[in-house]
């Protein structure tokens, strides 16, 4: 990946900061973007090399969003991981959580992905990675609409991929199991449950964020160059329902 330039969307934390850590170690250009700047901050200390930059962008809010389209460098690659989580039971869900999970989960994330196509941001060749996650295929109590969401990232995903198959641009997607990150530890969950919950999984125990980040990495860069449209399970041989 030396010389490649790649965005990584909710690089504050997580997921995106492994996977902009993992980007760096290997060579490449981190553009690093999310809500809070100290956080962005904290990930670009993280980073290896030189030449990384944060842009902190609210992408819910178009002016934001726009401007960050605007701001960034030609890209080799792109890694939406920026999202949110919210269990609410079917019965009580309202206008207002759909509006929260699917304006960030999926609609900030492509409009995102429309204004860095319209701006030409994409070199030829690019790659562009979707961090999704098993619950698009397989239920839990209260994940409806971030399913939902995350199901909709997929089908898109798919189509972008085809569209932008001429440009020689990849689009795949990552959809992982449980992975220890605030999505799961910030939701009230008891991790007493949790860690025995994930002792059902065949390798005994969830992902890490460096789980994704590896794949991740493994997909921005030329040794995934036949590879686009595809959707990844990444699961520690875990089937069924997440939790």
């Amino acid at each position: 990946m030396k010389g490649k330039t790649i965005l990584v969307t909710g690089a504050s934390s997580g997921i995106g900061r492994q996977v902009a850590i993992r980007c760096a170690a290997r060579g490449a250009r981190v553009v690093l973007t999310a809500r809070r700047e100290e956080a962005l901050q904290e990930t670009l200390r993280s980073l290896e090399g030189e030449g990384h930059l944060y842009i902190p962008a609210d992408l819910t809010k178009s002016g934001e969003l726009e401007a960050l389209a605007a701001q960034v460098p030609e890209l080799d690659g792109i890694v939406h991981c920026a999202g949110m989580s919210e269990r609410v039971p079917v019965k009580l869900i309202s206008k207002d959580h759909i509006e929260r999970l699917m304006g960030l989960n999926f609609s900030a994330t492509v409009l995102l992905q429309t204004e860095l196509l319209k701006k030409r941001k994409l070199n030829k060749g690019a790659s562009i990675v979707f961090v999704a996650s098993r619950a698009a295929s397989y239920p839990s109590p209260g994940n409806a609409i971030y399913s939902a969401s995350k199901g909709a990232l997929i089908s898109y995903a798919k189509c972008l991929g085809l569209e932008l198959a001429g440009q020689k641009i990849r689009v795949n997607c990552i959809c992982p199991a449980m992975v220890w990150t605030d999505l799961i530890t910030g939701q009230g969950l008891d991790e007493a449950e949790l860690r025995e919950a994930e002792k059902r999984y065949p390798l005994k125990r969830f992902g890490e964020p460096s789980d994704v980040a590896n794949l991740a990495a493994f997909l921005l860069s030329d040794e995934s160059a036949w590879m686009t449209g595809s959707c990844i399970d990444l699961t520690g041989g875990g089937e069924g329902t997440l939790i």
